[in-house]
């Protein structure tokens, strides 16, 4: 008998009885029977304590994601519901002393892309390639090129077009609400004036740079910087702080609608000492003269010699800074960095030029002040001095001359011999000679809020031996004293200087940045007046040279060109060779009123031949501009 039929035996005859023993018969074909009968009640509990063991854990990961991970998860589907956009913040505007804007900020378009929220799959990249081209008819290529050249899994948005006008700005938003990832970003772009002469100080504002972006913290990577000039100087007082906006998306991630916004803060604006008429009258004038001399390139700077503020400055020939921030092509950008006349290059902090006469009235200070001459003194010039074989030439033969009349003439010999030395009179030597000059602001940067200022040079025996391997000479000290040889000053420095004498005797660190306030024009910071030096010449002998100045104008070499002036003006004209064809920059100093100095202005022309003639028109104009006719 089977070990079923004895079960059989024992069953009760009720219908569940015999479900039981059919379930079991079915196992005879497994084997034997005897063992599988032994096993039912040990595989029943354990598969029981199985399923008990799966539901407590589902039950727990159910209670552990609902409860205790409940709050972060939902963070995590509001991140995947929500992006956040960066609105740029405007920068702050640039306004000349009677606020007239000379950088302000218009609108501007662009289409962008956010790299992270494309499609994934390949051929679902591809798809929406297809599709963007045939809205914004850009090549799938170029788009395809674009995110992999900027960064396929960066977060910040990667720009396709720029500078897009308003009005297919808005049609392109409309036709692009299906499109995950793609905006049409509006940000502030950079306007300038267009006031000449003023592009490299004003500079320009560009993209950041890997290496700026890694020495910039908080930046994005999309982020606008200064680069030059002011933008650059005044970077962190003008960039303003970004705003952010999220905006809701769906499952393909379609912008729905702006769930929270906060508005961007805008930065701080600058008001410079800078007059904007003044600014226009001498670049304008200076642009005729450069014109009608046929020269290359110029500079003018105007300072308020009582505070150091730089009232108007003027550097030809310039650029357009609009086209940097308009997005400059790198084929363009290169035109303008190899172009032989430097186009980007201040002249006014930057341009290294003999100083030729100008330095004149500083020399004659210097030796008034150590007793080398009084007032009083004279000498007579017979057109040259003779040391052995060698000949130091005059532009003229000046007979009986003063230091007040040599100031006006301009008169060599009288400089030799106060610099170098000659028959009665001892004169300073090198050593004092670049003593006194560098106390007047020459061979050191004077700490101008601009870039690139450039420090000059004051020669003596030391830098001679150290860089030509040549020994000095008196001639180098009667050079030297005419400011001719290897002396060479910023125009710049030579107002600063020349601000000395007008302001009877503080060498004061020029500026341009007045002040810097809010958006709402309350301020925030006030320059002050910085002395950098002061009291190394005697009130009294720097009238005696102011004198001598006056001089000039009234029965010198600027008679012709200042002398119809409504205001008394001060002046020293000079000319300064250069290079080995004997060619002349064309210089002129000058301030007034002589009795109380407001301006002292310096224009230089390169290759432009005698200062009275080129550079001396565009003072006249300063003067009649900024104090009438």
């Amino acid at each position: 008998m089977s070990i079923f039929d004895q079960f059989d035996e024992n069953l009760p005859g009720d219908r569940s009885s015999r479900i039981i023993k059919d379930q079991f018969k079915s196992y005879e074909d497994l084997g034997d029977k005897e063992e599988i009968f032994d096993k039912p009640f040990f595989s029943l509990t354990g598969f029981n304590i199985l399923i008990f063991l799966v539901f407590s854990i589902l039950i727990f990961k159910l209670i552990n994601l609902q409860i205790q991970q409940g709050a972060f998860n939902r963070v995590l589907a509001e991140g995947n519901r929500l992006r956040s956009r960066e609105i740029m913040a405007p920068r702050g505007l640039i306004y000349d002393q009677k606020l007239k804007p000379l950088v302000r900020n218009d609108a501007s378009f662009s289409l962008v892309i956010y790299p992270q929220e494309l499609p994934k799959g390949t051929s679902e990249k591809q798809e929406f390639y297809n599709n963007l081209s045939q809205i914004t008819q850009i090549s799938p290529q170029e788009i395809e090129t674009t995110i992999k050249q900027k960064g396929g899994n960066r977060a910040d948005p990667i720009n396709l077009r720029e500078n897009i006008d308003r009005d297919s700005a808005l049609l392109l938003e409309v036709k692009l609400v299906n499109l995950p990832g793609v905006y049409i970003l509006k940000k502030p772009i950079r306007y300038y004036s267009g006031i000449e002469g003023l592009s490299q100080t004003l500079g320009y504002t560009g993209k950041i740079t890997e290496k700026e972006f890694k020495e910039s913290p908080g930046y994005r990577l999309n982020a606008e910087i200064g680069k030059e000039g002011l933008e650059k100087i005044y970077e962190q007082v003008l960039k303003g702080k970004p705003g952010i906006s999220q905006i809701e998306v769906d499952a393909r991630g379609r912008a729905q609608r702006l769930v929270a916004n906060v508005s961007p803060e805008p930065g701080n604006n600058l008001v410079l000492a800078l007059n904007g008429d003044l600014q226009v009258a001498i670049a304008d004038t200076l642009k005729d003269q450069l014109k009608r001399t046929n020269a290359k390139a110029g500079a003018a700077v105007a300072i308020n010699p009582n505070t150091g503020g730089i009232l108007a400055l003027a550097s030809f020939p310039g650029y357009d800074n609009n086209e940097f921030a308009k997005g400059i092509g790198s084929d363009q950008y290169q035109e303008l960095l190899n172009n032989s006349n430097k186009p980007m290059f201040n002249r006014v902090v930057s341009g290294n030029y003999p100083s030729g006469s100008t330095i004149k009235p500083m020399v004659a200070a210097a030796a008034l002040q150590e007793g080398i001459i009084t007032g009083n003194t004279t000498i007579t010039d017979y057109g040259e001095i003779r040391v052995g074989n060698w000949v130091f030439p005059d532009w003229k033969t000046h007979g009986t001359v003063d230091v007040r009349k040599a100031i006006a003439e301009s008169c060599n010999v009288f400089f030799y011999a106060i610099g170098g030395g000659w028959e009665k009179i001892k004169g300073l030597g090198v050593v004092k000679l670049k003593n006194y000059l560098e106390k007047f602001g020459l061979g050191s940067v004077l700490g101008v809020d601009l870039p690139n200022e450039a420090k000059g040079l004051v020669p003596d025996n030391k830098w001679k031996e150290k860089t030509k391997k040549e020994a000095w000479y008196l001639g180098d000290t009667y050079h030297m004293s005419i400011g001719q040889g290897d002396i060479i000053a910023t125009p710049l420095q030579i107002a600063s200087a020349i601000g000395v004498i007008a302001n009877n005797g503080e060498l004061l660190k020029p500026y341009l940045v007045e002040k810097v306030t809010d958006k709402d024009g309350n301020l925030i910071e006030q320059t002050s007046k910085k002395v950098i030096r002061s009291g190394f010449i005697n009130p009294s002998n720097l009238k005696i040279v102011r004198e001598g100045m006056r001089q000039t104008v009234t029965d010198g070499s600027a008679t012709s060109t200042l002398g119809s002036l409504n205001v008394q003006a001060a002046a020293k004209t000079g000319t300064a060779q250069y290079g080995n064809e004997g060619k002349l920059h064309g210089w002129m100093v000058a301030f007034a009123p002589y009795e109380n100095p407001q301006m002292v202005i310096v224009v230089i022309v390169e290759g432009g031949g005698e200062g009275y003639a080129t550079a001396g028109p565009v003072i006249k104009e300063a003067f009649k501009n900024y104090f009438g006719e």
